[in-house]
């Protein structure tokens, strides 16, 4: 007899926006997110018997999502995608795990006339302080914090040689490249006990993601790279030595490739090797490095 061996529903793209005012200075604070929540628990027989009473309507979601950013903290992210896990496998008995997903966007506050102006903010690129957070009823809480969509790029201090070569192989050593990266990297937490215990740690959210993206940044910057994936892990070590709560944190990182143009077919135009300065960015195929380090 088939039987459902796996089911998960929720709400995904819920889109929030909460502004902070300071009635005393008029300063305004602003956080834009984008929420997805996904459930699972005793709701089989919404598939196979097409029973809607466990199905909790994902617009119900949508809704606990705003109340929730109404009534609780919205920062650090950990907390609030803690809060609203949580809500959902206290609230119904029969749900027994919540995964809620927490993107941060970015908005820097202006500057004018020297001065950081008290209600305007610009978007300052794609990247993203993200969150995933399981209330689970019989495990605790987890909670893998991470850094999305940064894109980084150094012209050169990296170089690729030795690799495998067989009949398959074309591509040559380098010694000296160009390497560009759009980084995702998560940390994963020691698992907490309830709500009460993400609270007291809400401190230690903050630092760790400067953390992270500082030791990203300048590990990236300052290494001389024999390949990503050496790179990769130095960066992975000096994660889990700055932040002694995280027991995980991995990496995936594409390769975004920038290839020399050879012009000598133009009246002998030297552009390559040492003389290279004009490249083609590539799109794809791409290398992609993934590695996480645990303690």
């Amino acid at each position: 007899m088939p039987q459902v061996s796996a089911a998960q529903y929720g709400k995904d793209h819920i889109r929030v926006y909460k502004v902070h005012k300071d009635a005393n200075t008029g300063v305004q604070t602003v956080v834009e997110m984008t929420v997805c929540v996904l459930l699972k628990g005793d709701i089989e027989t919404s598939y196979t018997e097409a029973d809607n009473s466990v199905v909790i309507a994902t617009d119900t979601m949508k809704n606990t999502v705003y109340i929730m950013a109404k009534q609780h903290p919205v920062t650090p992210p950990e907390l609030f995608g803690a809060i609203v896990a949580s809500h959902f496998v206290e609230k119904y008995k029969h749900i027994h795990s919540a995964w809620v997903k927490v993107i941060t966007h970015r908005w820097t506050r202006l500057t004018v006339g020297g001065e950081p102006h008290p209600h305007s903010f610009y978007r300052d690129g794609s990247e993203t302080r993200n969150v995933e957070a399981t209330a689970d009823e019989a495990k605790g809480i987890s909670i893998r914090s991470a850094i999305a969509g940064l894109l980084v790029l150094k012209s050169t201090g990296s170089a690729f040689h030795g690799f495998y070569k067989d009949e398959y192989a074309t591509l040559k050593d380098v010694y000296d490249r160009i390497l560009s990266t759009e980084v995702d990297c998560g940390w994963t937490w020691n698992t907490f006990s309830s709500v009460q215990e993400v609270r007291s740690a809400v401190p230690k959210f903050d630092k760790a993601w400067e953390s992270a993206r500082t030791i990203t940044l300048e590990t990236f910057a300052k290494e001389s790279s024999p390949s990503v994936q050496n790179t990769l892990y130095k960066m992975c070590e000096q994660i889990l030595d700055a932040v002694p709560e995280v027991k995980a944190v991995d990496y995936s990182l594409p390769n975004k490739h920038y290839f020399e143009i050879d012009l000598s077919w133009h009246k002998g135009l030297k552009n390559t090797g040492k003389d290279a300065e004009v490249y083609a960015p590539q799109s794809d195929p791409n290398g992609l490095i993934e590695c996480t380090v645990s303690r």
